[in-house]
């Protein structure tokens, strides 16, 4: 397969984009990679999206920005959720289609199924049942997003795909102990607390939810690999009454036994206490993800492995 033309990777700069953009350019699969930054392009604004669009017509796009982040950033902020996360699958989705996009890929997340679904969930279990009252902003606006592709699928003939990852973590994460996710918070507490020399750490929750994690680099691999995918495979995935493919490990872990994990990584030899005051979310998030396996992907790193080398990251970028 030639060198795509022009990628754009909106979110290029985030945890999944820039181990894309590092793909792309180590394997030469395109003549030229775009990652515009919220400064440089505003994607709720629908005037820059269409000038941008029309600009530099990208052959393919990325579709990994958005406002996300944890129970508490969701439980406070539902308004801004919802309108941005809204707004920016609107003005992406109508301007690809406008530019002639050959492939558009959108990022979704777990969340966006049943609270009660059966496990491991499937693609096909999206709308069957009551969302986690926790991110119902984001995840409905995440549904709306992915109803945009099936629908200018069937209208239009395009080519859009929604990819479902599990939780995301490693080097390059947003580390804030109330607004990041599960993996990001506990590493930045933990760490604090060791060098402060605490003899007890808080951690949210009873610890007893159970949920499968996937390192960054393994899905940006499955992104590029749906990318450079041969028409033949990649086409019937969009004529799916729910053009969407999970993306996950496998890999189900605790809470608790995570924060045990990071526990021994990080070094922190005081107790760990669980405030069962605060919400724990789903009871458990584990996907089905042998659609995109059975093309030839499969996750390449292990949750110990990854949560090294994110610790590692961590240190070197200086971030306590």
């Amino acid at each position: 397969m030639p060198p795509l033309k022009t990628v754009l990777i909106l979110g290029g700069s985030g945890l999944v984009g820039s181990h894309l953009r590092s793909l792309f350019e180590s394997k030469g699969c395109a003549e030229s990679v775009l990652t515009p930054s919220s400064q440089d392009l505003d994607l709720t604004k629908q005037q820059q999206v269409e000038d941008y669009f029309q600009e530099y017509r990208p052959q393919q796009v990325y579709f990994l920005a958005g406002r996300v982040g944890g129970i508490l950033a969701n439980r406070d902020h539902p308004a801004d959720f919802a309108y941005d996360n809204l707004a920016m699958a609107l003005h992406v989705v109508k301007n690809s289609h406008q530019v002639n996009v050959d492939r558009l890929f959108y990022m979704g997340s777990s969340c966006i199924y049943p609270k009660l679904a059966e496990q491991p969930m499937k693609e096909e279990a999206l709308l069957t049942g009551p969302l986690e009252e926790t991110n119902r902003s984001y995840a409905l606006a995440k549904i709306a997003g992915i109803e945009l592709l099936r629908s200018f699928n069937q209208q239009f003939g395009t080519k859009y795909l929604g990819l479902m990852p599990t939780n995301l973590f490693g080097p390059g994460d947003r580390y804030d102990p109330f607004r990041s996710h599960v993996i990001p918070a506990i590493l930045l507490k933990m760490d604090r607390a060791k060098r402060r020399g605490e003899e007890k750490l808080t951690l949210w929750g009873s610890g007893k939810v159970k949920r499968e994690f996937l390192y960054a680099q393994d899905l940006a691999e499955a992104l590029l690999f749906l990318g450079l995918l041969p028409d033949e495979k990649y086409l019937p995935l969009t004529k799916m009454p729910l053009p969407l493919l999970n993306v996950g490990s496998g890999e189900e872990v605790t809470i608790r036994d995570l924060a045990e994990t990071i526990r021994e990584i990080v070094g922190f030899k005081g107790e760990i206490a669980w405030d069962e005051n605060q919400p724990d979310g789903t009871p458990r998030k584990l996907i089905d993800s042998s659609k995109i396996e059975s093309l030839g992907w499969a996750p390449r790193w292990k949750l110990a492995e990854g949560l090294k080398v994110t610790y590692q990251d961590f240190l070197e970028e200086g971030i306590f």
